[in-house]
This record gives structure tokens, C-alpha cells and sequence, in this order.
């Protein structure tokens, strides 16, 4: 059993945290809201702590799940913290969704202090963090992922090693990348069933047997037909995350059209309202 940090207690990283602490390990939290660490300490034990560097300080490993680039610099090089504080041998392993380059920048960061360092998102939802049955896509060294695997374990599924410093995150937008694609393929698919008189319950059960079959198909089809949205990756989420993959691109000169163009669709459903709702809402607009 280790001493943990981890910073950040939204939809995904409070579960995380749970798990973590249910398997047994010493877990001191940080979050900015400090009434959510409060409630989080009230719920599974532990401790919380007011800033990074003092959730840090004394851990063998420190886990992230924040908002954006800036939010992981704020609470890793910002003032505060946590490389304040972490001794050399210790290991940073953030989730959050977020650029290779600000991964690769804080990698270096962490080196020159003796840290080690992994950019580890997950995919899986709020769903796959509750019930500990996440995907996570890692970069770094094989040594610092061969520490941090068992620990991760207490909320994966699957993990895998990418390649170097920003490989997770890279993997991260294929991932993306692919599912931008298969909502949108799949909203038009259920709109068209519903537009010619087909039952779309059956004409799913019939096709989800075969190659159009999808996690999205599995999960989301009923609820799309139902025109429930008020669950799951938000839009406003997804945007944020098709940014990432869309400047990429842009730096490796890679043609992106259809993801370049779901990611409109998607800002029409901002438009329309929908930024909290999950990313399946893309067939309001067809739909309303």
C-alpha cells in the first residue's frame, strides 16, 4: 500500500480517488473547491490538504484529473504546486484530457527535479470511474509505468504503455477521433430509421448483431430515440477534447475532415442549449 495525492475530485477523478482508497492505500486529496475535499474526506477517510504541494508532500505517488492545460500547470508548476514538494523518486500520473506538448513540458519539469512522470487520460466515462472499469492510455518510461500499473489497476480495465511522454495523450485523441465519428454515424442512422416508419428499437436489435455494431449502438441507442441526454460526456467535454485533436493535427499537417466537421455539429448542439448534455445529443439536431 502507497501514500497518494490526488488532485482533482470532479465526475471522474472523485471515484478514482475512492477506489484508491478502498483498495487500502494513504490518500490525501486536493481539491480547489476545498468543500468538495471535505465532503470526499467525510465520505472515504483520508485527509485533504489546501494546496497541491501539501497533498503531495510525502507521497510516493501523485495522481492529477483536472480541467485543462492550464489547470495541470497550475496545480503542478503554479505556485503551490504539487513539484513543490514531491521528493526525487516520486511519481506524477495525470488523467486529465489534455495537449502532448503541455504533457511533454511538464515531463521535463518534472525531471529536472527527479520526478517521474506519466500522461495517463482515460476513456470510459463517468461510469467506467464509478465502477472502476477505465481505459488508460499511458506515456513515459517503461520503469515509471511498471510502479504505477498496480496502483491504477484499482480503477482500470485496461491499461496500456503508448510510448514515450505524450503517447497517452495522442492515443487519447484517436480515440476521440473515432468516436466523434461513430455518434454522429450513428444519429444520422437513427434518425433516418425513425424518418422512414421503422421501428428503431428493433431495426438496433436486428443490426447490433452484426458489423454496425458499437459500444455507442449498445449504450446509447435507446436513450437517443428517447431524446435523453442528461448523463454521460458532456458536449461542452467533447469540444474541448476535438480542440486538442483538431490543433494537433494541424502541427503533424494531418487532414481531419469529418472529425473537423462533427465538431461543428457539436457546437450547433451548444447553440441549442445542450453543452452539459451528453455527446449521443448530436442527433438533436436533426431531431430538436
Amino acid at each position: 500500500m502507497a501514500k497518494i495525492a490526488f488532485l482533482g475530485l470532479g465526475v471522474m477523478g472523485a471515484p478514482m480517488a475512492r477506489h484508491l482508497a478502498k483498495a487500502g492505500h494513504e490518500v490525501r486529496v486536493y481539491n480547489r473547491t476545498t468543500a468538495k475535499a471535505e465532503r470526499w474526506v467525510a465520505e472515504h477517510g483520508g485527509a485533504w490538504a489546501p494546496t497541491p504541494a501539501q497533498a503531495a508532500e510525502g507521497c510516493a505517488f501523485v495522481f492529477s484529473c483536472v480541467g485543462a492545460d492550464d489547470d495541470l500547470r497550475q496545480v503542478t508548476i503554479g505556485a503551490g504546486g504539487a513539484f513543490e514538494s514531491m521528493a526525487a523518486g516520486s511519481l506524477f500520473i495525470d488523467h486529465t484530457t489534455v495537449s502532448a506538448q503541455v504533457s511533454r513540458e511538464l515531463a521535463q519539469a518534472a525531471k529536472a527535479k527527479g520526478i517521474g512522470f506519466l500522461d495517463a487520460p482515460v476513456s470510459g466515462g463517468q461510469a467506467g470511474a464509478e465502477n472502476g472499469k477505465l481505459t488508460i492510455m499511458v506515456g513515459g518510461e517503461e520503469a515509471d509505468f511498471r510502479r504505477a500499473e498496480p496502483v491504477m489497476q484499482a480503477y482500470a480495465q485496461r491499461i496500456g504503455l503508448m510510448g514515450p511522454v505524450g503517447s497517452g495523450q495522442l492515443t487519447k485523441m484517436v480515440n476521440q477521433i473515432c468516436i466523434a465519428g461513430v455518434v454522429q454515424g450513428l444519429a444520422e442512422a437513427l434518425n433516418f430509421a425513425m424518418e422512414a416508419g421503422l421501428d428503431a428499437r428493433a431495426a438496433v436489435e436486428v443490426i447490433s448483431k452484426g458489423a454496425a455494431q458499437s459500444w455507442q449502438m449498445d449504450n446509447r441507442s435507446a436513450t437517443m430515440i428517447d431524446g435523453q441526454f442528461d448523463f454521460g460526456f458532456a458536449v461542452d467535454w467533447m469540444r474541448k477534447d476535438l480542440g486538442l485533436v483538431l490543433d494537433e493535427a494541424k502541427r503533424l499537417g494531418v487532414s481531419l475532415p469529418l472529425t473537423a466537421l462533427v465538431d461543428q455539429f457539436y457546437a450547433d448542439v451548444q447553440r441549442m442549449g445542450g453543452g452539459r448534455q451528453d455527446t449521443s445529443s448530436l442527433i438533436r439536431r436533426f431531431r430538436g
